[in-house]
């Protein structure tokens, strides 16, 4: 979610960051889920998590835009989509961009840059909560995962996605992130432990 947070940032459009990750796999794309979480409680989040981290999280200035003009997703009827009386999503709002990118055109980019970008640091993060204890093994992530946040069950969870991608490779796709987007996606010592050892996640 903070990545698809900088992606609005660039100008990418919002049902593209959205419909990418659904192919993907996931049952919503970011800015939904933002929307149905309440973009007052994410922006909190967010903060949060840019005052433990630093920059890997730092915090999107188009959803701090958002925020700033009252839009607080679904319970509000406003956010980032459009919401009925009932509170049925409907199709983007096309009005929020004169909030965060006025008069600026979207930007294209492919959907595979936006799954690497967004789900790549969701995989180093889960190698993070690994190598901290705050998961107990790979299956109980896998499992965390799948049925906690909506992880592509048929990827079977972060951690089995990496060992099919394999380390070696994940580790080459995350340095060439890192390159163009210095400090968000340095690798998590876990993983540079791993392809060291020639090791996995799963025997």
């Amino acid at each position: 979610m903070s990545e698809a947070g900088r992606l609005l940032d660039e100008g990418v459009a919002i049902e593209t960051i959205d419909k990418a990750l659904v192919d993907f796999g996931f049952p919503v794309g970011p800015i939904t889920l933002i929307d149905e979480v309440g973009l007052d409680i994410a922006g909190k989040v967010g903060q949060i998590m840019f005052d433990a981290f630093g920059s890997r999280f730092a915090p999107s200035d188009a959803l701090r835009s958002v925020i700033e003009a009252g839009r607080f997703g679904r319970k509000s009827k406003k956010g980032f989509y459009i919401y009925d009386a009932t509170g049925k999503k409907g199709s983007v709002d096309s009005s929020v961009y004169e909030i965060f990118a006025p008069g600026r055109e979207r930007t294209d980019l492919p959907d595979e840059d936006i799954q690497w970008r967004t789900v790549y640091a969701m995989l180093n993060e889960a190698a993070r909560c690994l190598e901290d204890g705050i998961i107990r093994s790979p299956r109980d992530g896998d499992v965390g995962a799948v049925f906690g946040i909506g992880f592509p069950p048929f990827r079977g969870g972060p951690f089995r996605y990496m060992d099919s991608i394999g380390i070696d490779s994940f580790l080459q796709q995350l340095d060439d992130l890192n390159l163009r987007f210095p400090g968000r996606f340095e690798a998590a010592p876990i993983l540079l432990q791993m392809a060291r050892s020639n090791s996995r996640f799963y025997p």
